[in-house]
């Protein structure tokens, strides 16, 4: 019996052993959760992108700035419009993993391409505003939105819209609200897809009339002198060399903003105190000049929101898009 005991007693000291490496029972200095050596931050896309670069830059300051004591890596999970990489956090479903994400969170499952919604995360703080900019030939008929919408109206078939993400995700649909706002037709809106970055190429070749992208893609080209931005989704005009020439589409009369919000994510089952440790970190990151010097590099606009105010935002924004799903015919969900 004595041989018994000691081998259970064996087995008890193994369990807890293991127990005190799991991450979601590791405490920090004041006793509140942390993570217990590294901190993943996963992007659900190829390098270079929005959601890589984000990752990147806030694991840099997360680094730089002694704001986490632990390692801090990120982690490019492409494929799906980021449902690879949702699906990833979800089989991992550790504290210690948390991925950047948008828009697409919401688009891509409601288009009915994602089994995996924002229901299934737990939202931890946004970080930054991003803003769409619809991009014309230097050669084009058009030198403002007004323009453009006026020739839509007339004849939507003569002018064709690209963007990198699929229809109903959201260079598509970033493009349509603009232009519901301005009165088009947006049911009659030609939209193709290009997801090889292949969308400038089409623009420059003539194939497309209209380049729906983000800001900061469009800067290099227009001091090209190869295209001219006819519009921004922005409420007013960004700073920055560049940037602050691109009118918004509010100062052309049209009473419409499309913001690319951006921030961080966790597993669905989070305690309090792991949201509350992301959300405290990830405001530091906010605050920081560092990041501050990162947003006016890229075009990118201050926008923290806590757990709580992030949840709220999402589902307003869930319900705006699903309208325009819907009225497109493309809601699956």
């Amino acid at each position: 019996m004595k041989k018994w005991l000691v081998l259970f007693l064996l087995l008890v000291l193994t369990l807890a052993g293991c127990s005190s490496t799991n991450s979601s029972t590791s405490t920090g200095e004041d006793g509140e959760w942390a993570p217990p050596k590294q901190v993943e931050i996963v992007a659900p896309a190829g390098a270079g992108g929005g959601w890589d670069t984000t990752a990147r830059m806030v694991a840099k300051v997360l680094d730089e700035e002694e704001i986490l004591e632990q390692n801090v890596g990120v982690i490019n999970k492409p494929g799906g419009g980021g449902a690879v990489g949702w699906a990833y956090v979800q089989s991992v479903n550790n504290p210690s993993n948390i991925f950047v994400s948008s828009p697409p969170l919401i688009f891509v499952p409601l288009s009915g391409q994602s089994e995996y919604e924002t229901e299934d995360f737990t939202p931890l703080a946004n970080l930054i505003a991003d803003y769409a900019a619809f991009a014309v030939r230097e050669d084009a008929p058009w030198d403002n939105l007004n323009e453009l919408f006026d020739a839509m109206k007339e004849d939507p078939s003569s002018v064709t819209v690209v963007g990198t993400s699929s229809p109903g995700s959201m260079d598509h649909v970033q493009f349509i609200q603009i232009a519901k706002a301005a009165g088009v037709d947006i049911k009659n809106i030609k939209y193709v897809s290009a997801p090889d970055g292949g969308g400038l190429t089409q623009l420059l070749n003539g194939s497309v009339q209209v380049y729906s992208t983000g800001v900061a893609e469009t800067v290099e080209q227009v001091k090209a002198g190869k295209i001219k931005v006819l519009g921004i989704t922005a409420p007013e005009r960004l700073e920055g060399e560049v940037l602050s020439e691109f009118p918004t589409a509010i100062e052309q009369g049209i009473d419409a903003t499309f913001v690319n919000w951006r921030g961080f994510f966790g597993p669905k089952e989070m305690t309090e105190d792991q949201i509350k440790f992301y959300e405290e970190k990830l405001k530091e990151v906010s605050e920081s000049e560092a990041f501050a010097n990162i947003r006016a590099q890229y075009g990118w606009d201050e926008m923290y929101m806590g757990s709580e105010d992030y949840k709220a935002f999402i589902e307003e924004q869930k319900g705006d898009i699903s309208s325009i799903l819907d009225e497109l015919g493309l809601l699956q969900n």
